[in-house]
């Protein structure tokens, strides 16, 4: 008997908001399977999938880039890898709670739902001053270069998700690259959530979650509908940590910051009014 997916979780989130360490503590609770980490490798391990195969356009995918034959083959391409929460292959049958995360799927909702047609999103949404601020250390870090080799871009090589028209900030200053990344990918995102069924999204706010972890989890357990059995009185680092969290980080890079803010209230407005309106924590 072939494994089913049965409503599986998607993150969906903005580079460097947090969702690693909410898919960390999600992996915890118990019937939920992930395969381990990211799935890039999974999902672009599939060459018509892949950047590279489709002119390095961007990451984003449309439902239309899941025919039947393509949706299968990366469903068993997760089953491959699947584990529970203590390191387990999934049985061999029946059907499973998959845990998904990226931030490239921000750029992939209709493709995600072609796959996965009853899957559920959970939306993570970080104050964009400390995300813009987290994504150009990332860039400057060196260690988040996702396409090293991208036609007509250059230096630094590309770091995070290809968004939509990336080339219209070649050679552009450093924070003026991620604003562009983080507006353009909540502006496709938001424009997706709009034509979803209402019950198939929620939002948490990473502020949320990290003041109040268990309370958040618990709301979003139950509209989830899997349990918690696990204590879970503070959120460790995740593995993807550059620096220790503290209040205000962002202010490190407080001048590049304010000077890119313009160019992204719109996006930031937007995206306050609609995920605050639809909060599971």
């Amino acid at each position: 008997m072939p494994i089913s997916f049965d409503k599986p979780v998607v993150i969906l989130s903005a580079p460097r908001s947090g969702s690693t360490l909410l898919f960390e503590t999600l992996a915890r609770a118990p019937g939920l399977h992930t395969i381990g980490g990211e799935s890039h490798r999974v999902i672009e391990g599939i060459p018509s999938l892949h950047p590279a195969g489709r002119g390095f356009a961007s990451n984003r995918l449309e439902a239309s880039d899941a025919p039947p034959e393509v949706a299968e083959a990366l469903r068993q391409r997760f089953v491959a890898s699947l584990r529970d929460r203590d390191g387990m292959p999934a049985p061999d049958g029946g059907s499973i709670r998959l845990l998904e995360k990226t931030p490239k799927n921000v750029l992939r909702i209709p493709f995600m739902r072609r796959v996965f047609p009853d899957a559920r999103f959970v939306v993570l949404w970080r104050d964009p001053r400390a995300v813009l601020s987290s994504m150009i250390e990332a860039w400057r870090s060196g260690h988040f270069v996702t396409y090293p080799i991208l036609p007509g871009w250059g230096p630094p090589p590309w770091s995070l998700l290809l968004v939509p028209g990336w080339q219209r900030v070649n050679g552009r200053p450093l924070e003026e690259i991620v604003a562009y990344q983080w507006g353009r990918a909540m502006h496709v995102m938001l424009e997706d959530l709009e034509v979803l069924p209402a019950d198939a999204w929620r939002s948490v706010r990473y502020e949320s979650l990290v003041a109040s972890p268990r309370a958040v989890v618990d709301v979003l357990c139950a509209w989830l509908e899997i349990g918690w059995d696990a204590p879970l009185d503070r959120l460790p680092l995740s593995r993807y940590t550059i620096s220790r969290p503290e209040s205000g980080k962002w202010m490190r890079n407080r001048a590049a910051i304010e000077r890119v803010m313009p160019l992204v209230a719109g996006v930031a407005d937007r995206l306050e009014r609609v995920l605050a309106a639809r909060s599971a924590g």
